[in-house]
Parts: C-alpha cells; sequence; structure tokens
C-alpha cells in the first residue's frame, strides 16, 4: 500500500451549496482496470449483520453518491449507502464497544477475478463513517448462500487489513495477493457507514464453463477480456463498450470529442486468451447525431504480432445493431476497432472460441490463481 494516499477523521459539517466541494479523494493507479463488484456484471450485497439506517445494497450502485440534506425518514437520516446503527457496550459502566465490534457484509463479485485495488467510499459520511475497516475475500464455486460462505470451513484471505479511515473520502488500497476470488467480507469498525465499494482487478474466468459454452463472446468483460487503450475517453469509458447488456442510454456507450484534424479514433483490446473470431456485432444504440459513420476491426496474435484487417472500414448506422460474419475465422488475442473520424460505439460482440492453445494457457492460468 505504498505511495497511495490515506485520509483520516471526520471531514467538516455540510455546510451548503456543492456537497463534493470538500470531499477527499486522489488519483489510484488500479481504477483504470475493471470494477469485479459492478451491479452490472452481476454482483451484489447477499448479506449484512446491520442495515438500520441504509441499505447493503447501495454500496454497489456504479453512480456516484447522492446527498439530499432534507431527505429523513422515521429512523433518522436517509443515506445514500450502507449505514448501520450505533454499537453500545453491554453496560452503563461500560457504554462503549469493545475493539472486536465490527458490522459487516457479504459482496459477491460480479465475475470471479484477481483483486488489485479496493476503493472504500465515505462520501457524505462525514461524522458517521466507520473507525477503520477491513476487506476479506474467499473463493467458493458455485451460488453459496451467506450460511455457506459463513462456515467455519472456508478460508478467508486478507486483501486490507483492519485500516484508519476518514469521512467524506476515497479510501483506497492497493492489493497483493495473486489469487482468483469470488466473494469479499466487508468489516467496519466498530460501526457507521460506507457509501460506495469499487473493486478493481482483472477477470478470471472458469475455462470449464466456457468450454461448454463453445461459442461466446471473446472479448465481453465478464468473460476476461479487457481494454487495453482507447484514442480518447472524454464523455465516457471505453470499457463500456464490453459491458453485459445493451446500452441503456446515450452514456452508456463510448463517446469521443469531435475532432477538428484529419485523424479518427479507436480502441484496442486483449482478448480471454488466443481465440478464433467468426462474427461481430457493433452496436450504436442510442448514439444517434454522435455515433461513428464508419468502422473497421483488425487483429493480431501476441503482443509484437502484426495487425491483420478482418473486417474493413464500413458504414455504420445510428441506433443500430450491426451483425457481421466473418469469411473465415480471425485468430488472434487483441482486436483493434477504428472509428472514422470520431464519434462512438455503445457495444461490440466478437464471437468465437478458444483455440486449442489459447484454451490450455486459459486452463494453467487457472490452475495458478487457485
Amino acid at each position: 500500500m505504498t505511495g497511495i494516499p490515506r485520509f483520516t477523521g471526520d471531514a467538516s459539517p455540510y455546510g451548503g451549496g456543492d456537497p463534493y466541494a470538500d470531499y477527499r479523494t486522489a488519483d489510484f493507479p488500479f481504477t483504470g482496470l475493471v470494477d469485479l463488484a459492478d451491479r452490472r456484471l452481476g454482483a451484489g450485497v447477499i448479506a449484512a449483520n446491520d442495515e438500520f439506517f441504509a441499505e447493503r445494497e447501495n454500496m454497489l450502485k456504479p453512480e456516484p453518491a447522492e446527498f439530499d440534506p432534507e431527505h429523513f425518514g422515521h429512523k433518522g437520516k436517509i443515506m445514500d449507502g450502507w449505514e448501520t446503527r450505533r454499537r453500545r457496550g453491554v453496560s452503563a459502566g461500560e457504554p462503549h464497544p469493545t475493539d472486536e465490534d465490527h458490522d459487516w457484509a457479504l459482496v459477491r463479485l460480479g465475475a470471479p477475478g484477481v483483486v488489485r485495488g479496493v476503493v472504500v467510499d465515505t462520501a457524505h459520511f462525514r461524522g458517521n463513517y466507520p473507525q477503520a475497516v477491513s476487506v476479506e475475500a474467499t473463493s467458493v464455486a458455485g451460488s453459496p448462500s451467506p450460511e455457506r460462505l459463513l462456515a467455519d470451513d472456508v478460508e478467508w484471505t486478507t486483501l486490507v487489513p483492519r485500516t484508519a479511515i476518514g469521512g467524506h473520502a476515497a479510501n483506497g488500497f492497493a492489493v497483493d495477493a495473486e489469487r482468483r476470488f469470488t466473494h469479499l467480507r466487508v468489516k467496519q469498525h466498530p460501526d457507521g457507514g460506507i457509501a460506495r465499494l469499487r473493486v478493481y482487478g482483472e477477470v478470471a474466468p472458469d475455462p470449464a464453463w466456457l468450454a461448454v459454452l463453445g461459442t461466446f463472446d471473446v472479448v465481453a468483460l465478464e468473460n476476461g477480456g479487457r481494454v487495453e487503450d482507447a484514442s480518447d475517453r472524454f464523455y465516457s469509458p471505453a470499457t463500456n463498450t464490453i459491458q453485459p447488456g445493451r446500452s441503456r442510454k446515450m452514456d452508456d456507450g463510448w463517446e469521443t470529442r469531435r475532432r477538428r484534424d484529419k485523424g479518427n479514433d479507436w480502441i484496442r483490446y486483449q482478448l480471454v486468451e488466443q481465440s478464433a473470431i467468426r462474427a461481430v456485432e457493433i452496436d450504436t444504440a442510442y448514439l444517434k447525431g454522435n455515433s461513428a459513420g464508419w468502422a473497421a476491426l483488425s487483429s493480431r496474435d501476441g503482443e509484437s504480432g502484426e495487425w491483420t484487417e478482418i473486417l474493413p472500414r464500413t458504414r455504420l448506422q445510428p441506433d443500430t445493431n450491426h451483425r457481421f460474419v466473418l469469411p473465415e475465422p480471425a485468430v488472434g488475442t487483441h482486436v483493434r476497432i477504428d472509428i472514422y473520424p470520431d464519434g462512438g460505439i455503445s457495444r461490440l460482440r466478437l464471437f468465437g472460441s478458444l483455440t486449442a492453445l489459447g484454451a490450455k494457457r486459459l486452463a494453467a492460468r487457472h490452475d495458478e490463481l487457485d
């Protein structure tokens, strides 16, 4: 965790105006990776010991936490996060909670993976945040119940040791645990509130599942694909193009700023492993006056392979899902989409299957992480 900024202590009481004006945050080196706890990938908070003031599910909302100073309910101030009641000691003579007292929540990752960083966001929790947090992880196959995860025989690995944090702040932690995890246990000591939880890392799919599927989307986030780089992220992140499902609104895709030169915009992807691509979908849903005019696809095999065109520059229509069957399978580990001259796309789907070499390497990686 060397070099990661630390925030501790209360933030000032809300004094009006922009509630984020005094929010404490920093640039963390891992936030360019996929959020394994993204609700859109299927993540969920499956249990918590207490959610008296605010529901546990709020922690995984994709948008930043909101604050309404006038929003109160029968139990008190309504917060956009997970908030537990105040803990008390056992008697008037011992009114304070013990050092061991804590609240917990179990989080199912949307996609199993290797965790590289965690952000425990206490936005708007200025004097009611936890004194400290800790995060543990485990790997349990299938769809385990909370009771199964809390059983004595489940092994938990500490990702974030018990660490003091600050209120109204993005509390970031780098993680060094080269293992594949499926679930987290988040603890707040002794009580309080967490607005958002982000778990950044790399998807590590199950090779047996992909083998049974046969043909699948080899660039999808949930299957282990990822964005390596993009020419422009002005309006929205390039990672949106490989999120599950269709885009639901304009900023749910990838849109670039308007070009005033003669260049073009692009995204470079790494596939789950070496694959044979047979069909392509390029979707411009909700991009109507700002969709890309044309698009072309190229692939390469390996980090130093030559780029080969697999789909020539093709006219795109606004708000349309375009489907292309390739004349022959394109074998590679990376794909680049070039759009002309600018604009955006909402989704890219590359349907194919792992090659024998790709399946072998993926299985070896899976065994190594387990």
